[in-house]
């Protein structure tokens, strides 16, 4: 009989007497069907039922009764199979480099990069106008590429510049503002053919770091290899149809701005068609491709071409591009200020340590640095002796879909043609299900509603786990316990995890001995095989609808489980879930769970060092256990069946709520510790300290308020509580309380972060008295013609600037002379402008033009300006050094002095 045709009961009744007196003692199905007794409707009753005690026991069920799985060996299965596909994943990132003779003519040697990097990072920290930055970093690059250029063939030419742009723009970044800068600088090679190039390619990285960093990864790593990579290829007797731009950006750590200042200002910016950004959001390991584009598919197939080590994924860049990574690269400005495509690539692993003291050069490892440079060094030699470049506008059509597979290739195809295979799956579900869904009651029974009720039971049990999570995490939180899974990771996954799992099986146990009780288990593994199938179809319908690419790890989700099934469905059906149908059950779905556990491993990676500097606002734990829930339902969805075949899930039950209670009082007692200080695996509390002297001054110019303390704000959600018994003076009692006046709460935020980060305290001191101090004034104001004010401003002083700007009631600014002349809001309505220069600046001059409706007697606007000094021995005082070294050392504090001053107009 074809499969589908007969009753769930009438399968389950034959399948039991074959097993009992052999094929030829089954009776025919009608007989069968009219010994059953009567079912009971409702969600509980369906066409699979039957009674488990009925006619003396002399029924298939009984004999059915004793095939369910063994719960003891179900669960070490499953438990097992998980932990290999784990390992395979974990060998596969370990494999940085396939081994090869590296460091011959025409190949990327590792080790004088790695003489690069130290050299770099042997200057200090690189901050955009510190000598050390502008004058001892730019000679050195300056003096290597000088030696490069003696050793160049004859085929090349080398050109070298060194750019000092000023500019401004506004960018939507953290929620919005407006960047100036002034003769920062940058280091521009060209390498092209002797005779010249109308195209290039751009390789980007940039020098600088981030105060008190020596910025080994970020970014010093990535020049060291664009180095070597200018080395190789200038040495190599191939001739370049191209040419390639190397720029050596010495202030992207201030949002961007070099890149800014060579993509609108140099004239080189004009020849370049495509780009590739060399970046870090960790310390070493695998440099992630993240970004591509937009658009431009011959981009991506450029680089399945040519990379050695391809490590991509098109998950990374939507949901980097969607905004809830707090991060951007200069991508965006190539980009957007630009029109250019191009590649980003980025560091990922141990971002514990990215932005801190720890980010030094031993910390990388050398076949990281091979594998990049090996990366870079095909995919620029590619891109400069390919056709397409010269003609990019051309292929600019479509998105890609692109993942690589563990490392070892990359598969690449049009979004529109994932389109049609995503839907080919679909259309096979639709056919899978439609059969049983459609065909007539009285051939299927109730598997409809039985089909309906499971899936109800499904997303109540995944609804609850994630309820249930939520309320642990929430309750972790409330009793300041955050973040214990920090320097533990697999604390979170006892945690939370585990409690998924339980909840998960309890409310499906629940169903089977309350709901299923007179049900065959062999037509309930089979009804919860097709429930979560139908989920993940769901799931690659809404996406796929949406246009994202993503779609292909649900399409990858739906084929080959129904593949599988295909193929096991006739075993299944004759022998029930024994041994050759759990292993090719297994193998089945070899492919969907150690890709998922591989895309999992990646989203851990990222997100759980950011979890650690995400603000006070965002309780870590609640995030970290709604993407645990979530992921233990992806990898649950398929295995839910397993709870219906199994003989009990007793133990499996009382085991993982042991775990989840014993590790839920652990974490409530104190016992995971967050921080570690550990020299190997340092994982840091940040904490910024802002030594600063405040000023108010009111609608006369007169200075009606002064103060000074260090300001303290600490990156994570814990707060102070673990620094306070280190430092009991930095308590509660002396948290900053918001000027309500004022822009951004009167503080002086180098970034407009406020709104991350609304916990903060002030520790009162003596006055900063820094050697450069900064100046402002107001040079005029004046009535325009559209009856508007006009207010000229004048700045001087440090290198690093912040200025805000609140509207008053009845005033808005209209115009103004940074970014493109609109003004741009912050997040909260004020406005915020982040000012930088190099050396040797002029004094800073902009306008605003306020419009008034309605005359204020306290003004038209509010105006502040903060001097941060993160560099020479300005950014010090010895309070500040004091206060600095009495933090635990477990902790980062990055330090600096500054400056607020605020006047009304």
């Amino acid at each position: 009989m074809e499969w589908g045709s007969e009753s769930a009961a009438v399968r389950r009744h034959r399948v039991g007497g074959e097993r009992r007196d052999g094929p030829a003692a089954a009776p025919p199905p009608e007989r069968e069907a009219g010994a059953q007794e009567p079912l009971v409707d409702g969600c509980g009753g369906g066409g699979g039922r039957t009674r488990k005690r009925n006619l003396g026991g002399s029924s298939g069920a009984s004999s059915d009764a004793g095939t369910g799985l063994s719960e003891a060996r179900a669960a070490l299965g499953l438990a097992l199979y998980l932990l290999a596909l784990r390992t395979l994943v974990q060998l596969s990132l370990q494999q940085l480099v396939l081994r090869g003779a590296a460091g011959h003519h025409g190949e990327f040697d590792a080790l004088q990069a790695r003489d690069y990097l130290e050299h770099i990072t042997s200057i200090g920290p690189r901050t955009t106008g510190s000598p050390e930055n502008e004058i001892l970093t730019v000679h050195y690059l300056l003096e290597q590429i000088k030696l490069i250029e003696v050793q160049s063939n004859r085929l090349h030419k080398i050109s070298v510049d060194v750019q000092r742009p000023t500019g401004s723009f506004s960018i939507d970044f953290l929620g919005g503002f407006t960047s100036y800068y002034d003769n920062i600088t940058n280091v521009v090679v060209k390498l092209e053919p002797r005779d010249g190039a109308q195209h290039a390619v751009l390789a980007n990285c940039h020098f600088d770091s981030v105060a008190n960093s020596p910025g080994a990864s970020d970014d010093a790593v990535s020049c060291s290899v664009m180095l070597e990579v200018l080395r190789v290829l200038s040495t190599s007797s191939e001739a370049l149809h191209h040419a390639v731009i190397f720029l050596f950006n010495g202030a992207e750590e201030n949002v961007l701005q070099a890149s800014h200042g060579f993509i609108t200002q140099h004239p080189w910016a004009s020849l370049i068609r495509a780009f590739i950004n060399l970046e870090a959001a960790g310390v070493g390991g695998k440099e992630l491709v993240f970004q591509t584009g937009p658009e431009n598919p011959w981009l991506v197939q450029a680089y399945v071409s040519a990379a050695k080590h391809p490590f991509a994924s098109v998950v990374a860049q939507e949901v980097f591009q969607s905004g809830i990574i707090p991060s951007d690269t200069d991508f965006r400005i190539y980009r957007d200020f630009g029109n250019i495509p191009g590649i980003d690539l980025a560091f990922i692993e141990n971002g514990y340590i990215y932005h801190t003291k720890y980010d030094t050069a031993d910390r990388i490892l050398t076949d990281s640095i091979q594998r990049a440079g090996d990366n870079i060094l095909a995919v620029l030699k590619h891109l400069a002796t390919s056709d397409m470049l010269a003609a990019a506008s051309k292929y600019r059509h479509g998105n890609m879909v692109f993942f690589d597979v563990l490392g070892l290739f990359v598969i690449a195809y049009p979004s529109r043609i994932g389109s049609i295979i995503n839907y080919m799956v679909v259309m096979g579900v639709i056919l899978y299900l439609g059969k049983k869904l459609l065909q007539p009651k009285h051939k299927t029974g109730n598997y409809k509603k039985d089909f309906l009720c499971g899936l109800g039971i499904t997303l109540i049990s995944w609804f609850t786990s994630l309820v249930t999570v939520l309320i642990i995490a929430v309750f972790i939180s409330l009793i300041g316990q955050s973040l214990s899974w920090y320097n533990h990771f697999y604390v979170s996954v006892c945690l939370y995890g585990t409690a998924t799992v339980a909840k998960i099986i309890f409310i499906h146990t629940l169903a089977k001995r309350f709901y299923y009780m007179n049900v065959s288990d062999q037509y309930l593994g089979e009804v919860f095989f097709d429930i979560s199938l139908f989920v993940h179809c769901c799931f690659l319908v809404t996406l796929t609808y949406q246009g994202l690419c993503s779609a292909f790890i649900s399409a990858v989700w739906v084929a080959f489980p129904l593949l599988t099934k295909l193929c096991v469905h006739k075993d299944f059906k004759q022998h029930g879930a024994q041994g050759k149908f759990i292993a090719f059950y297994l193998l089945g779905m070899f492919i969907p769970y150690l890709y998922a556990l591989y895309l999992i491993w990646a989203v851990f990676e990222m997100f759980t060092p950011i979890l650690g500097r995400s603000g006070s606002e965002i309780p870590p734990d609640v995030v970290l256990a709604s993407i645990l829930a979530g992921c233990t339902m992806i990898l649950s969805s398929y295995f839910i069946n397993f709870i219906y075949l199994a003989k009990s899930t007793k133990k499996t039950m009382l085991t993982l709520t042991l775990v989840c209670a014993i590790t839920f009082l652990l974490v409530c007692s104190g016992t995971f510790f967050p921080y570690s200080s550990n020299p190997a695996n340092p994982k840091p509390k940040r904490v910024f300290l802002q030594h600063m002297t405040r000023t108010f001054h009111d609608l006369e110019g007169n200075a009606v308020k002064r103060d000074s303390g260090i300001w303290i704000n600490g990156f994570d959600y814990t707060g102070m509580s673990h620094i306070t018994p280190h430092i009991p003076e930095i308590n509660d009692s002396i948290r900053a309380h918001c000027e309500e006046n004022a822009p951004l709460c009167g503080f002086p935020w180098y970034l407009p972060v406020h709104f991350l980060i609304r916990k903060n305290w002030y520790l009162p001191a003596p006055e900063v008295s820094p050697r450069n101090p900064a100046h402002f004034r107001l040079i005029s104001k004046e009535q325009t013609p559209w009856d508007s004010i006009k207010l000229t401003f004048e700045a001087t002083g440090p290198s690093h600037m912040s200025f805000y700007v609140r509207a008053h009631k009845g005033s808005s600014l209209s115009q103004w002379s940074l970014g493109n002349g609109t003004p741009v809001t912050s997040k909260g309505g004020d406005y915020f402008v982040f000012y930088s220069h190099g050396l040797q600046a002029s004094a800073w001059q902009f306008w605003i033009e306020v419009q008034v409706s309605e005359e204020h007697p306290e003004g038209m606007v509010t105006v502040a300006i903060a001097a941060h000094y993160l560099s020479g021995e300005d950014k010090r005082s010895p309070q500040l050094d004091a206060l600095k070294e009495r933090f635990p050392d477990w902790t980062f504090p990055s330090a600096w002095v500054c400056t607020y001053d605020l006047f009304v107009f």
